[in-house]
């Protein structure tokens, strides 16, 4: 027998949300969370950087990880006081990331 569909009937999928309607055509965001990322000159690129390559937590992190090890082969006692205390303040940071990321491995 074949498969035959009348107008109106058959598998439909559609989201319908009336509060996108209102919202969207305002331009504005509504939610219980909203985050704005800011300005980009290249926005298509940032989402494509965002999904091919990794989040901006990821991003950091990896830049995290590189300066920890450029730190740990400078000689402190070439560097200012004003030096030495943003080291020992990107030092604690990345300290406390890692507990962070410990505790929720744990």
């Amino acid at each position: 027998m074949p498969n035959l569909r009348l107008p109106l009937s058959g598998d439909v999928m559609q989201t319908i949300n009336p509060w996108n309607w209102i919202f969207k055509s305002a331009g504005s965001q509504f939610g219980l969370v909203n985050i704005n990322l800011g300005r980009s000159a290249d926005p298509a690129l940032e989402e494509d950087i965002l999904n091919e390559v990794g989040s901006y937590g990821r991003q950091l992190g990896r830049i995290g990880d590189a300066l920890g090890v450029l730190i740990k082969h400078i000689r402190p006692e070439s560097l200012s006081d004003d030096e030495k205390k943003k080291i020992w303040a990107l030092e604690s940071q990345l300290a406390d990331i890692e507990r962070v990321k410990a505790r929720r491995t744990a």
